[in-house]
């Protein structure tokens, strides 16, 4: 995988993952069992922390309370074994229907700069230009930490804040202080720093979460396995009017997200998706209505199935 590749993480990485315990270990307390499931599925995952919001929602599937009481409590092996396995099962399953699309930074594009003269002497420049505003032909010493702010994700360059080695990078090379950088001496001291942090990177990769969402017609599956729950949505439309292919569609539009469906202004391909849908529907009679309903929701199920929609969160 290089840099600015999207993964998407649906909870097949942790299928097949090893759950087993340390031999030397006779029990383990709650909280030590969920910090080694944390670390097991952090190391099928890329290295990814966790998010709070998924660990959570990975509890709260399998009716584990992560309190104290819990976290104190003494585990046999056998116990701490199968919440480990229910835990991670459960994160899989949240990540199955609410995948993550994750970027993995490791020095790639940096080295792809470097190793060309003219690119990485394009890229100076323009980060020189952006970054002296009063168009003086000086910027401080202490702007490289800024043009590492500039370049961004996008260019391969983690948020100093989340990627230690970074800072460590920038005491070293003395990117700091008052001093003033002509264009050339700024190239100079830019460029060593980068080689740097492509070094680090290709040591330790960063992961980061990206901010896109994929809806994959699992929510939906759910929705049409709930009969009460898809009888409440059908009631719904009703209630708007009389029932037919269009006022479905105009619901849909408004509220389907919380069904689990793509917001129908994100991007053409939702458009599309509508278009195909909603193509060659006969209208029913309301006695019949309830099955149209269900019969468009089942498209829209196998249509993001086999082309899962991504859209920007």
């Amino acid at each position: 995988m290089s840099d600015g590749a999207l993964t998407v993480l649906d909870g097949n990485h942790l299928r097949a993952i090893d759950l087993s315990l340390p031999e030397a270990e006779v029990s383990l307390t709650g909280a030590q069992v969920l910090d080694l499931a944390d670390s097991k599925a952090s190391s099928s995952l890329f290295g990814l922390s966790l998010p709070q919001s998924l660990k959570s929602s990975a509890l709260k599937r399998i009716s584990l309370q992560d309190d104290d009481v819990f976290r104190l409590k003494e585990l046999d092996r056998e116990q701490a074994l199968k919440v480990i396995t229910d835990y991670i099962t459960a994160i899989a399953d949240e990540l199955k229907d609410d995948p993550l699309v994750i970027s993995v930074l490791d020095g790639y594009t940096l080295r792809l700069f470097l190793e060309d003269e003219d690119d990485f002497a394009m890229l100076a420049e323009n980060l020189f230009t952006d970054l002296d505003v009063e168009d003086t032909g000086k910027i401080n010493k202490n702007e490289i930490r800024n043009a590492l702010v500039h370049m961004g994700v996008e260019m391969g360059v983690p948020p100093i804040s989340e990627f230690p080695p970074l800072s460590d990078i920038l005491k070293k090379h003395e990117a700091d202080g008052e001093e003033e950088l002509g264009q050339a001496q700024f190239a100079e001291l830019l460029q060593p720093v980068l080689q740097e942090l492509s070094e680090a990177l290709a040591k330790k990769h960063f992961v980061f979460i990206q901010n896109i969402k994929i809806v994959n017609g699992s929510k939906l599956r759910k929705l049409l396995a709930d009969e009460k729950q898809l009888n409440i949505i059908v009631e719904k439309i009703l209630a708007d009017g009389s029932g037919n292919a269009e006022r479905i569609r105009s619901f849909l539009e408004k509220t389907g997200t919380e069904l689990g469906l793509p917001p129908s202004e994100a991007n053409e391909a939702v458009a599309l998706l509508y278009d195909a849908v909603f193509a060659d529907l006969e209208e029913a009679g309301e006695d019949k209505f309830g099955n149209l309903v269900k019969q468009i929701l089942e498209k829209f199920a196998e249509q993001l199935e086999a082309s899962p929609v991504f859209h920007d969160i």
